[in-house]
């Protein structure tokens, strides 16, 4: 699969009329994102790595936010309610994360529709940003090392930032060796036709990069400290610490 070509790839527009599509599924971890190899797991990480990192949460900044599972889980997680800020392409999805994160939490919730590189945010406002499945529609390198650096500015000192994705391979062989056992974990999920299905909505929306490339950019952008918490297949759980605390 040709990552670094981004000839007809999905507009901004059209991913966001596909999830407006699927707000139901994706209201449940385990229907919603059942193509991501340990989506569960990843979650489970990267909230439990949030709070072990950066506590107290005062504000936090779930992007792509889908129907708010991450955050809700973060909210179960913190020794006390904070404000969240939900971020999506999606009016229909971050109504549902709106009504469902409400219901979780005393602190304020203050819903942005449209794209992360382009809504305006508070700069140093977050102890914690969640990224979940999102950041693979970034395109060319500038695209890249903008929006890290804009993770960067938005995170509070002390505070950090962790992703779950759909991730590449820096070297032919592996990319290839790790997308045929993706494709036959797909087949195992639904059949040659659930694989085919999932495999054309990625080459057509996403452009995912090495999460090896990925924390190299952390570093570059300013972050102190980053980790990798997990990988399987495609799939990576990572984040990075500003200015940690507790160095």
């Amino acid at each position: 699969m040709d990552w670094m070509n981004y000839d007809g790839k999905s507009t901004v527009e059209d991913i966001r009329k596909r999830f407006d599509a699927d707000v139901e599924r994706f209201s449940n971890l385990e229907t919603g994102q059942s193509a991501t190899i340990d989506a569960p797991l990843a979650m489970e990480l990267i909230t439990h790595a949030a709070v072990a990192s950066s506590s107290p949460i005062r504000r936090a900044l779930d992007i792509g936010c889908g129907a708010g599972n991450n955050t809700l889980k973060l909210l179960q997680l913190a020794a006390a309610p904070f404000d969240c800020d939900l971020l999506d392409l999606s009016l229909p999805m971050l109504e549902r994360a709106n009504e469902r994160v409400r219901l979780a939490t005393r602190g304020t919730v203050r819903i942005f529709q449209g794209d992360f590189r382009r809504v305006d945010l508070p700069e140093q406002g977050y102890d914690v940003i969640l990224a979940a499945a999102v950041l693979h529609h970034l395109r060319d390198d500038t695209d890249w090392e903008t929006a890290f650096s804009k993770l960067y500015r938005l995170t509070a000192s002390g505070g950090s930032v962790w992703i779950t994705d759909l991730v590449a391979h820096e070297t032919g062989p592996v990319q290839q060796m790790m997308w045929q056992r993706y494709e036959a974990y797909l087949c195992g999920l639904g059949g040659d036709a659930y694989r085919d299905k999932v495999v054309d909505y990625i080459q057509q929306e996403d452009s995912p990069r090495p999460v090896t490339w990925q924390l190299d950019l952390l570093r570059r952008a300013g972050f102190s400290r980053v980790e990798l918490l997990h990988k399987n297949f495609c799939f990576a759980a990572f984040g990075a610490v500003k200015n940690d605390r507790a160095c």
